[in-house]
């Protein structure tokens, strides 16, 4: 695997390296080892998959407050998304930053999502499906989110959104003063 790290500290675009053969390929996805090399966590506890019907469907912006702060490993399997993370790490460089990436069946690439961020993502694609891979066991009172459009991130968003939960939808706005 080849691991860049972003402009966040400790969030990973990860790509496979494909072993291609006249069959096809092989490809690691995950290797507690290398991730722990780079400094990831490599706890997995929980694996999901997110299907999407339609192009620009928004999920997110999602975390979990501590102590149940988790990392997760995203690709999407299916089509394609529009990923976004927001650093929300008071102590970071990085706080209140954001960046963006393309996952797609096509490309291949994973994105390490560390503690500490609010993730989400836009289908790009009709029939879009994303695989999760969670450090952390899901606690719904330690759910927590961000509004996707909220002015404080101003994210660009590259396509309409079509199709948003109520919840995602009607999540506040960031404040600067609450506990993450």
């Amino acid at each position: 695997m080849m691991f860049h790290e972003t402009k966040l500290k400790g969030a990973f675009v990860i790509e496979p390296e494909l072993l291609s053969d006249e069959r096809g390929f092989f490809a690691r996805t995950f290797c507690k080892r290398e991730f722990e090399n780079h400094g990831l966590n490599s706890n997995i506890v929980q694996c999901n998959i997110s299907f999407n019907k339609k192009k620009g469907t928004l999920r997110g912006m999602h975390y979990q407050a501590s102590p149940y702060e988790e990392a997760k490993l995203v690709r999407c399997v299916k089509g394609a998304v529009y990923d976004v993370i927001i650093d929300l790490r008071p102590n970071s460089k990085t706080f209140a930053q954001w960046i963006s990436v393309i996952l797609s069946e096509k490309n291949r690439k994973m994105l390490f999502v560390p503690e500490g961020f609010a993730h989400g993502f836009i289908t790009l694609e009709d029939e879009t499906e994303i695989i999760y891979q969670m450090s952390e066991f899901y606690q719904p009172d330690y759910s927590r989110g961000i509004r996707w459009n909220d002015p404080f991130f101003n994210i660009y968003w590259p396509v309409e959104v079509k199709v948003i939960s109520e919840r995602d939808n009607n999540y506040p706005d960031f404040m600067m003063d609450k506990e993450i």
